[in-house]
C-alpha cells in the first residue's frame, strides 16, 4: 500500500476518533436547557463531559495538522474555499470552552444563563457546519485548473450539504443523550434515555435519506457495507436504549457515527476533494500529497506518539467512567452571601 493511501486512512481515523468523541460532547451542550431542570442537575450534565471535552478537541487539531503535512494542497484548497464555517466552527469552539470555564467564576443566574447560552451556541454551531463541509468535500466543489475553489459560502449551502448538516446534529443530539443516560443516574438519566430513543428514531430517518443520497451520488461498494452497518448499529442503539440498556445504546452510536465517517471517506476516496468544474481539476492522494521523505518521516512519529495517545485517553476515560447524580454535587457555601 501507498503512504498516501495509507495517510489517506489515518486521516479518516483521526476524523472518525474526532466525531465519535466530540460528537457527544456537542450534543451534551445542546441538551443542557432540555435535560435539566435546576442548577444543580445543570452542573451534573457539563460535568458529565468536564474531564474529557479538551482532550476530545485535540482530534481535530491532530486531522488538521495530518492534512497539512500529508496532503499540503488539499488543506490549502480547503481551508481557503471553506474560510468562513471553519472560521465559525473555531469561535464556537473557542466561545464553548471559555464558557465550561467561566459559568461558575460568579454566583449569579443571569451570568451563569449567558455562559449556558454560549455553550449551547458553541456545541450547535459545530454540529451543522461539520456535516455542511464534510457533505461538500465528498459532493464535490468548484476547483478551476489552478486547485483553487472558485465558489462562495452560498455554493456550499446547496440542499445536500444542508441535508448533511441536519444528518450531524441529529447524530450528535442522539449521541450525546445516550452518553448522559450512560453517565448519570437518577431523574436525568430516565429522561435523557426516553429523549435518546424519540432523537435516535429520528436520525434514522434522516441517516438514512442522507447516506441514500451519498451512495448514488458517489459512492461504492465500500461505502455501501459502511453505510448499511451505520444504519444497523443505530438501530440496534435505539433498541438498546429502549430496553435500558444505556452502555449497548452508547456503543450503537459510537459506531452509527464511525461508520458513517469511515463510509464517507471510502466514497470520496481516491480524491481527496473532487471538483465539479468541467475544465477543472480534482484533488486526489496522488497530486495534493507531500513528498515521499515528508510522509515517510510522518509515518514513523505516528507509529510511535500514536499508541501513547491512545492509551493516556482511554485512561482519561477509565478514571472518569462512573456515574454522577445530583447527590455527588456539593454545594459551594463560598459563594453564598452571609445572612
Amino acid at each position: 500500500m501507498e503512504l498516501t493511501t495509507v495517510w489517506f486512512c489515518l486521516i479518516a481515523v483521526l476524523w472518525i476518533g474526532y466525531f465519535v468523541l466530540e460528537g457527544f460532547d456537542f450534543g451534551v451542550g445542546m441538551l443542557l436547557p432540555v435535560l435539566s431542570k435546576s442548577e444543580t442537575e445543570r452542573r451534573v450534565v457539563i460535568n458529565t463531559i468536564g474531564p474529557v471535552w479538551d482532550g476530545n478537541e485535540v482530534w481535530v487539531l491532530v486531522a488538521g495538522g495530518a492534512t497539512f503535512a500529508a496532503f499540503p494542497e488539499w488543506y490549502a484548497t480547503l481551508f481557503s474555499g471553506f474560510y468562513l464555517p471553519l472560521l465559525l466552527i473555531l469561535l464556537a469552539l473557542i466561545v464553548r470552552g471559555v464558557a465550561f470555564e467561566y459559568r461558575a467564576k460568579r454566583d449569579d443566574a443571569r451570568w451563569r444563563a449567558r455562559w449556558d447560552l454560549a455553550i449551547i451556541v458553541g456545541s450547535l454551531l459545530p454540529a451543522i457546519l461539520w456535516g455542511v463541509a464534510f457533505a461538500n468535500i465528498v459532493h464535490g466543489v468548484p476547483i478551476d485548473a489552478d486547485k483553487e475553489f472558485v465558489g462562495s459560502i452560498f455554493t456550499l449551502l446547496n440542499p445536500y450539504g444542508l441535508l448533511g448538516g441536519l444528518t450531524t446534529l441529529m447524530l450528535f443530539l442522539t449521541h450525546g443523550a445516550m452518553f448522559i443516560a450512560l453517565k448519570t443516574d437518577g431523574d436525568i438519566r430516565h429522561r435523557a434515555r426516553a429523549l435518546a430513543v424519540k432523537l435516535g428514531l429520528v436520525a434514522a430517518v434522516v441517516a438514512v435519506v442522507f447516506l441514500v443520497w451519498t451512495q448514488l451520488d458517489s459512492g461504492n461498494v465500500g461505502s455501501a457495507v459502511l453505510f448499511a452497518a451505520g444504519a444497523v448499529t443505530l438501530l440496534a442503539g435505539v433498541f438498546a436504549a429502549h430496553s435500558g440498556r444505556e452502555g449497548w445504546a452508547f456503543i450503537g452510536t459510537f459506531l452509527t457515527i464511525a461508520f458513517a465517517v469511515a463510509g464517507l471517506f471510502a466514497a470520496l476516496f481516491p480524491d481527496v476533494m473532487p471538483s465539479t468544474l468541467a475544465g477543472g481539476v480534482s484533488l486526489t492522494t496522488t497530486n495534493a500529497a507531500a513528498t515521499a521523505y515528508t510522509l515517510k518521516i510522518m509515518t514513523v512519529v505516528a507509529v510511535i506518539f500514536t499508541p501513547i495517545v491512545l492509551l493516556y485517553q482511554s485512561w482519561t476515560y477509565w478514571v472518569f467512567r462512573k456515574r454522577i447524580s445530583v447527590h455527588h454535587i456539593p454545594t459551594d457555601t463560598s459563594l453564598v452571601p452571609p445572612s
